[in-house]
């Protein structure tokens, strides 16, 4: 899947050479924005270059990473993956959406995730999940403007430098 916006942007899948780019704007997410992802910062900058590799290197039937682009730099990210359980084939859930700073307010991150849509409804899966810290306000916002509604609360779903942060789970029936 390709999309050509106006403005240069391009939203494209991931392949397996993005892999250091990647790296980079995965780890500008974690650096910036620990709450917002499960993964640590830390940990991921010890990952060496062939774990970012295998990360875009999936079963592109059980799972899709999109990229948002301008000018061959990465500006944004979405992913999602299906349930493999043979009574959860109808599932999938997206995640590590993420848009640099200066790109927010541009409908990226609704673009990626409406993507990531297209990827599932291609797969006839009929609901998508997604799970949103509760104090991300323009995040809900944005996945509210895609179509998701909440359904549920995880208390205590991340514990960020000695602080818990709930998360809102949200999803969208799409068939």
């Amino acid at each position: 899947m390709i999309t050509q916006l106006d403005d240069g942007i391009i939203i494209r899948n991931a392949v397996k050479s993005d892999a250091a780019l990647f790296r980079g704007l995965r780890l500008e997410a974690l650096e910036n924005h620990p709450t917002a992802f499960g993964a640590d910062y830390l940990e991921n900058t010890l990952k060496p270059a062939k774990f970012w590799e295998e990360r875009l290197s999936f079963n592109e039937d059980e799972q899709a990473m999109f990229f948002a682009e301008q000018n061959g730099q990465l500006i944004g990210m979405a992913g999602i993956f299906r349930s493999l359980s043979k009574k959860n084939l109808h599932s999938a859930n997206i995640f590590g959406v993420y848009v640099k700073p200066n790109w927010r307010g541009h409908r990226i991150s609704q673009l990626l995730v409406k993507t990531c849509l297209d990827w599932a409804k291609l797969k006839r899966i009929t609901i998508v999940k997604l799970a949103v810290v509760t104090s991300n306000r323009s995040a809900i916002l944005s996945y509210e403007q895609c179509g998701f509604v909440m359904y549920g609360k995880e208390p205590k779903a991340l514990l960020v430098d000695g602080k818990y942060y709930d998360e809102y789970l949200m999803s969208v029936d799409i068939l």
